[in-house]
């Protein structure tokens, strides 16, 4: 399968200004919430007695507080409307709330200015269900990560930027604030511009009722959301990712101050580090997935985040590394290059723990409630930063460090992590393919779109060595249930995962009447529910390389329950240590990352779909591909 670049997309009607919609969003939010900042630091007294920690902490609570207001209701409106209509009126809200932001800065209300933040969170709120379910209308299923990587590159560029535009010219005399508003209006207008360009899509459920009622409607959502335990658990996910990112993000500037001893220009370049981190992992998604929707480098990035998490603080100085430091006799300092390395590397496997997770919710939410499930997401997102923020004054209010906090929240990944993968073992299964088909062998995918995205099927592949499963089950999208040989199934160190993958054992007439009815019970079930059931019909690894006949068994599967029959082949696995070639001191491994293929061939129709006409098919398949080896 050929992989094109992520960059192409940036080329596209149907991409291009979306993008750009979106990352003009991002910048304004973080221009105005930076600006406001600094202004509170300097007038938060003056609003109802309070002092500046209260005023600042009021303020990131009101701009939370809309994706628990109307997340619900807006997720409604997202699935129902058209899209792009919905977000021009989105941008031409932008631009009055801006218009309000600049009555704000003239007459120095900080009420009005908090009143505009909550707008912006309202915005927001109104935004989020529509653009992550606007992508997979528009793009592809092999694009959907590379856009989502595009999409949280832009995101977090245009967080940087807006922290330092914000922070920076709303400090200048007199006229900061004009600066700021001009900002914030030109950014509002060309968002609203790039919107008008984005293609009219259709709406995914017309016919919905709109629930009117708030409370009962997030309910609702998030009742539906705990279906199914894939999404529950992406979603879980992904607030986590919040919760973790919020943690050490929010926690920079004290870090610089009080534990390293730098000034602002310090907490720039260590916040410009993670965001360099997080777009390169975004942007590798892309690459490292195959373009496709690869949840194996969720456990990867949740293994990283907790390494380096936890380096985070050891490579944190017990007393601060001088006063007031500038950046550059900061980076001057050797030890301080652990910290902005630890700093890049949590951006980077970040990056890979969330862009798959968005991917994933994306492709396997229903269309008709895909924005009522980002909608949801939004709403635990929400909680769960709430909750850091929470976590952190009490772990700080009570004689924990910041470094301590860093080390607290990378063990808690941990633990968080391996009890989602249980949950879901498919994150898990997944990144152990993920594992053998990258870092031991170069798969070529060919024709993985003639796998049905959706619906019963039977998949039918030659078996050349106990990899096949594996690259099987990680090449293809969806989840595959395996039917395999019960000795195998029944090994004790392997059958955890067997069970977890819930794969099928079967045993012939001969061996064992019983469980093989058993089996052909279980295949017709998994094909009522609508599962994708692979099997290996010649019924045992190749001997000698070549195709061997099928056995019956798939037209006894197929008699019973007709359903589209895949046929697949895998080429190049011959003489591998996997494999079957040579025995005992012989067996070695012969070629590191030695190139292996992967031909998905045509759904074949029950109709004609015999074992002698699939295994013609199968072997049609692996001579198609003409590949160099060294057997």
């Amino acid at each position: 399968m050929a992989q094109h670049s992520q960059f192409g997309l940036l080329k596209t009607r149907r991409f291009l200004p979306f993008f750009l919609t979106q990352a003009c969003g991002a910048l304004n939010d973080n221009v105005f919430k930076n600006a406001l900042a600094v202004l509170i630091a300097f007038q938060g007294s003056q609003l109802a007695g309070l002092n500046t920690d209260q005023v600042i902490n009021l303020s990131a609570g009101l701009f939370i507080l809309p994706f628990f207001l109307f997340s619900a209701m807006v997720g409604q409106f997202a699935d129902k409307l058209e899209k792009s209509r919905q977000i021009r009126r989105i941008k031409i809200l932008e631009i009055i709330i801006m218009l309000t932001a600049a009555l704000g800065f003239y007459l120095e209300n900080i009420a009005l200015l908090l009143t505009v933040l909550f707008m912006l969170g309202l915005q927001s709120t109104l935004f989020s269900p529509i653009k992550f379910s606007l992508m997979p209308q528009v793009l592809k299923t092999e694009e959907l990560v590379g856009g989502n990587g595009l999409v949280e590159t832009g995101t977090f560029v245009s967080i940087l930027l807006g922290t330092a535009l914000g922070a920076y010219f709303v400090a200048i005399p007199d006229t900061g604030t004009w600066i700021i508003t001009g900002i914030c209006l030109t950014v509002a207008v060309i968002g609203y511009l790039s919107s008008r360009f984005i293609p009219t899509l259709e709406p995914t459920a017309p016919e919905l009722k709109i629930n009117w009622n708030p409370i009962s409607e997030t309910w609702r959502i998030l009742s539906k959301l705990a279906e199914s335990r894939v999404l529950l658990n992406s979603v879980l996910g992904m607030s986590w990712f919040w919760f973790f990112g919020a943690t050490v993000l929010v926690q920079i500037p004290s870090y610089t101050l009080n534990v390293l001893g730098g000034a602002s220009s310090v907490t720039a370049g260590i916040l410009t580090m993670f965001i360099i981190g997080i777009s390169t992992g975004s942007l590798l998604c892309h690459k490292l997935s195959g373009g496709r929707v690869e949840i194996g480098l969720v456990p990867l990035g949740a293994i990283g985040m907790t390494l380096f998490g936890i380096d985070l603080f050891f490579a944190s100085p017990t007393a601060p590394l001088g006063e007031n430091l500038s950046l550059g006799a900061f980076i001057s300092m050797p030890q301080v290059w652990r910290i902005l390395f630890d700093m890049i590397m949590l951006g980077i496997f970040g990056g890979f723990f969330i862009v798959p997770l968005f991917a994933l919710v994306q492709d396997r939410s229903p269309p008709e409630r895909r924005a009522r499930v980002i909608a949801a997401n939004s709403i635990v997102n929400a909680l769960f930063m709430v909750i850091a923020a929470i976590t952190a004054l009490v772990l700080l209010g009570n004689g924990f460090t910041i470094p301590h906090l860093f080390l607290i929240t990378a063990i808690l990944n941990a633990l968080v992590s391996i009890y989602i993968f249980c949950l879901v073992p498919e994150f898990t299964l997944r990144f152990m393919a993920w594992i053998g088909t990258n870092l031991i062998y170069k798969l070529r995918v060919h024709g993985l779109e003639n796998i049905p995205s959706d619906g019963p099927a039977l998949l039918v592949c030659n078996h050349i060595s106990y990899m096949d499963p594996p690259i099987l089950g990680g090449a293809v999208p969806r989840p595959l249930v395996f039917v395999m040989y019960h000795r195998i199934y029944n090994n004790p160190l392997l059958n955890w995962m067997f069970r977890s993958a819930r794969a099928i054992p079967i045993a012939s007439s001969k061996e064992d009447p019983e469980l093989m009815e058993q089996a052909f019970e279980r295949i017709d079930k998994m094909l009522d529910a609508g599962e994708l059931v692979g099997i290996f019909p010649e019924g045992r690894l190749t001997p000698d390389g070549s195709i061997q006949p099928f056995r019956p068994g798939v037209d006894r599967i197929l008699e019973k329950r007709p359903v589209p029959v895949v046929p697949v082949a895998i080429h190049g696995l011959w003489g591998s240590l996997f494999s079957r070639r040579d025995s005992g001191l012989k067996k070695r491994p012969r070629k590191f990352l030695k190139e292996i293929h992967l031909i998905v061939g045509e759904p074949v129709s029950p109709d004609i779909a015999t074992s002698q006409y699939l295994q013609q098919q199968v072997q049609q398949l692996r001579d198609s591909v003409k590949q160099v080896d060294n057997q």
